[in-house]
């Protein structure tokens, strides 16, 4: 499936929700994503905002929404998260209470340590 460019107007709302939360603004997917702890708690993905929720989480608002699917970026579905699409992010009262409660479930995790860089090793040099 070709990629498409993350829809303007979900960018839009999650940086209006944002002001909420204590989060960093990074790009990822192409797109805006925040994190939290270091760890990934939403964003926008092509028609959809993603969202990292707990396993509990993940089956209620399935079940309270048909069209949330586990998030499938490139084939591969990425653990916790699922991606909710325009028609159920633009209810916005809701898309708040499910963000809190993925915001919250990111906080409960242990802060992420950032990798070191890899150490290039030095080349030979043929002439020594």
């Amino acid at each position: 499936m070709p990629w498409k460019k993350a829809n303007k107007e979900l960018i839009s709302l999650l940086d209006k929700l944002m002001w909420d939360y204590n989060c960093d603004r990074r790009q990822m997917f192409g797109s805006p994503t925040f994190f939290a702890n270091g760890w990934m708690f939403t964003g926008v993905h092509e028609d959809t905002i993603i969202l990292r929720l707990s396993e509990a989480d993940r089956k209620e608002i399935s079940s309270q929404f048909n069209e949330v699917k586990p998030f499938t970026p490139m084939g591969r579905v990425m653990k916790d998260y699922v991606a909710v699409p325009v028609a159920v992010a633009g209810q916005e009262t809701s898309l708040k209470q499910w963000m809190g409660r993925s915001f919250a479930y990111t906080k409960s995790l242990p802060p992420k340590i950032a990798k070191r860089p890899a150490v290039k090793k030095p080349t030979r040099n043929p002439q020594n």
